[in-house]
């Protein structure tokens, strides 16, 4: 058994709830705004909104890893949460809340380790430097939607 590792972020957007939610539903483009995420791939097409089964693909730094994702709970314009089921061990949750045309998302992201490995990302440089990256990409999450926002108004 190895180790897990919990990293949280989040950012407030320029946008109604249902455009933030229309965008993270996109799962498709989430390498566009996620920069180790090489691809995403649904092999479970069943619901309109979501897809309850996804293939991850993870490239960063010469290591690549591959699993699948199952959505495990899914309240519309408020909550996702999902975990692995196969391949990396990962699981987590992202939770939507609005205030008018604000939105909080808060994305928690948790994965399992090798205790080896894992003793090295506790320290606050390389866990810090996976929660930075996150940051990051929640960030330029923001920065579609509130662009996206933008376009739609303007025509």
């Amino acid at each position: 058994m190895g180790t897990w590792l919990e990293h949280k972020v989040i950012t407030n957007i320029n946008a109604p709830l249902e455009n933030v939610w229309e965008t993270w539903s996109d799962l498709d483009s989430m390498p566009l705004w996620m920069s180790w995420i090489e691809s995403v791939k649904t092999i479970d097409s069943e619901t309109s909104i979501l897809p309850d089964l996804t293939e991850w693909t993870l490239a960063a730094n010469g290591f690549k890893f591959k699993w699948k994702a199952q959505i495990t709970e899914r309240i519309d314009q408020q909550k996702l949460k999902w975990e692995s089921i196969g391949g990396l061990p990962t699981k987590g949750e992202v939770i939507f809340s609005n205030n008018e045309n604000l939105t909080t998302v808060n994305l928690s992201v948790t994965y399992e380790l090798p205790k080896m490995i894992a003793r090295f990302m506790e320290e606050n440089i390389l866990g810090g430097m996976v929660t930075n990256e996150l940051q990051a990409n929640i960030d330029r999450f923001k920065e579609l939607v509130e662009k996206n926002y933008h376009n739609q108004l303007l025509n």
